[in-house]
């Protein structure tokens, strides 16, 4: 495996594989797998369950990670293109980032969106312009539009759950945040239903749908493994017999880049946080998602949270073991 990119890269029997790789690994730990292999890890933008369940990842394996982000550097790293370096910044990302590369076997990158461009970062141009800089096979640990560690994650999550693939009823609902966050968290969740098969429907108010791109790109998806995708702001009608509801905010697509133009629409939907009447005709077994971290009272109720629908502990937790599986495909001995 020379890149973990997009799960679209990635037939539904290879993330199978991946899946069961990851389970094999929790039950029958491989502790010399990865002896001796190095990951390069660079945060451009921050986390706490990436960066500690990769570091986590490579020790179970045996191997060992370093961890590079702008504020690490004592010279100031410098990401912007064309710029004249007489600032405070004395290093610019495309002398690190080969550097940074060349340290390990193998790199992890994490870049959000700029948030300014829409088609821009529609076509990642900053995450594919990182990845030009270097020859080692890497790992998107978050871009623009993407974030594929954490939809392999959920796969599996549901998986362990019992929630059936085909005919299974998955909601991706938008939900209020003080702030505009990025795409790539419900473009990525969106596509890993669609392409497991499920019946997903998008549930969000008027002015935050999604970019008919990353719809359509769920679409062909959900064509190829027997599901389907919808979308709706009705709530009722999105809950009908949902067996998952994965709650995430993110940006109005109609007010892109423009914080006050985004803030003003959302601000008229405080009442977008999930609570148990929600789940009034959904099946009786609905369970919650959310990737983390996620703001209490805000997006969702401590009913739910703290309750049994709550997935979101053991989710959190095959992040780990499906980067495990990632790490062991790309570093291990048979690659």
């Amino acid at each position: 495996m020379k890149a973990f990119n997009d799960l679209a890269d990635f037939s539904n029997e290879e993330i199978s594989e991946l899946i069961a790789l990851a389970s094999r690994l929790d039950k029958h730990p491989e502790p010399e797998a990865l002896k001796g292999k190095v990951l390069s890890l660079l945060f451009l933008s921050p986390s706490l369950r990436t960066l500690a369940s990769f570091q986590a990842a490579m020790v179970r394996l045996g191997g060992g990670s370093f961890v590079i982000s702008p504020d690490m550097s004592i010279h100031g790293l410098e990401t912007r293109p064309g710029i004249v370096m007489d600032g405070s910044a004395a290093e610019h990302i495309r002398e690190a980032m080969p550097v940074i590369a060349s340290y390990g076997d193998a790199i992890g990158i994490r870049a959000f969106a700029e948030r300014k461009n829409i088609n821009a970062d529609m076509a990642e141009t900053e995450f594919a312009a990182l990845t030009d800089l270097v020859d080692t096979p890497y790992i998107n640990m978050e871009s623009a539009m993407n974030h594929p560690c954490q939809s392999l994650a959920d796969w599996k999550t549901m998986d362990d759950h019992g929630i059936p693939a085909n005919g299974g009823k998955f909601v991706l609902s938008w939900a209020y945040h003080p702030l505009a966050l990025p795409l790539a968290v419900p473009a990525a969740t969106l596509h890993m239903a669609a392409k497991r098969g499920m019946d997903v429907t998008v549930l969000r108010p008027e002015g935050f749908e999604l970019p008919e791109e990353l719809m359509q790109k769920a679409r062909s998806a959900a064509a190829s493994s027997g599901g389907s995708v919808t979308e709706t702001d009705q709530r009722g009608e999105a809950m009908q017999d949902a067996q998952i509801i994965y709650a995430k905010s993110w940006s109005s697509t109609r007010h892109y880049g423009d914080r006050l133009g985004d803030q003003k629409l959302r601000e008229q939907h405080l009442d977008w946080c999930v609570n148990e009447s929600w789940f009034g005709n959904a099946d009786k077994e609905c369970r919650f998602m959310h990737c983390l971290p996620v703001r209490r009272g805000v997006v969702v109720a401590d009913e739910i949270l703290d309750g049994p629908r709550s997935i979101v502990i053991p989710e959190a937790r095959n992040r780990m073991l499906a980067q495990m599986a990632v790490l062991h495909q790309m570093l291990g001995r048979s690659s």
